[in-house]
């Protein structure tokens, strides 16, 4: 099996480490691209107006001054162009992918790209907690990391589906299973702006979550990490809204 591996927080990050370690336990063919510097919250956005710089790290790893998105077609359009992957996975990401996260994630959006050209695709994260991302327990995912991405490519990834896992912060003998979830949602009122002033006195703005009590819903991937438990939620590539759609056509062939 042949693994292309990504990430979002760029080629220097532990996380990739971590999971280079965890896809050598299921390949020999291990191969990686990855951002230059962090992208965190690009999303799946795609460089056209800029140019791509590639540079070799090592034997097999390659960073690219560009997005997520960017460096998986350049893995499989160019870097491996006549060796294409089995899998990509991308991760693991500092702190977790849950909930509306999955939107704005150059995590998620790696294993999306991946899916796009029709390569089975995981995206893998690392939640933290209120002790910071200074003590990431990064050793939780790799304990756990190759056996749960040997599950999921045994069961068979669907088309047009990515696998979304997130590790609980916990340490990995605390680990409570795997669930199988659905994608949460926040209370929107998290969603904070922290207002600050530079040396001359001139304001500036930082996006956050504010931090407070919120129901995080049965059977999804927020309820899961607050159970300690593995996360491992399908993500389809096609948003069509069925209900609705066939709401709208009924109302408007009324008026045709």
């Amino acid at each position: 099996m042949r693994i292309l591996i990504t990430n979002d927080d760029g080629i220097h990050s532990p996380g990739l480490e971590f999971l280079e370690e965890i896809a050598r336990e299921l390949s020999d063919d291990v191969w990686t691209v990855a951002p230059e510097f962090d992208q965190s919250g690009v999303s799946h956005s795609l460089s056209l107006s800029d140019p791509l710089r590639l540079r070799q790290v090592a034997e097999r790893r390659f960073a690219v001054k560009g997005t997520p998105t960017d460096c998986v077609i350049m893995g499989t359009r160019h870097v491996i162009k006549d060796l294409r992957p089995d899998l990509v996975l991308s991760g693991i990401n500092r702190g977790q992918n849950v909930a509306e996260d999955v939107t704005y994630s150059g995590t998620v959006a790696g294993a999306t790209e991946g899916t796009i050209l029709g390569i089975p695709s995981i995206a893998l994260s690392q939640a933290y907690g209120r002790s910071g991302r200074a003590n990431i327990k990064w050793h939780c995912a790799r304990h756990h990391g190759a056996e749960t991405i040997r599950r999921i490519v045994d069961v068979g990834i669907p088309d047009g589906t990515l696998m979304n896992i997130n590790f609980p912060d916990c340490e990995p003998e605390e680990v409570q299973g795997i669930a199988v979830t659905a994608q949460g949602k926040r209370d929107k009122e998290l969603l904070s702006i922290e207002e600050r002033a530079d040396g001359r006195g001139n304001p500036y703005f930082w996006i956050g979550f504010a931090r407070k009590h919120y129901d995080p819903g049965n059977g999804t991937d927020l309820l899961a990490l607050v159970q300690n438990r593995i996360s491992v939620t399908p993500l389809r590539l096609d948003m069509t809204d069925e209900p609705t759609m066939t709401h709208f056509a009924q109302a408007l062939a009324q008026g045709n």
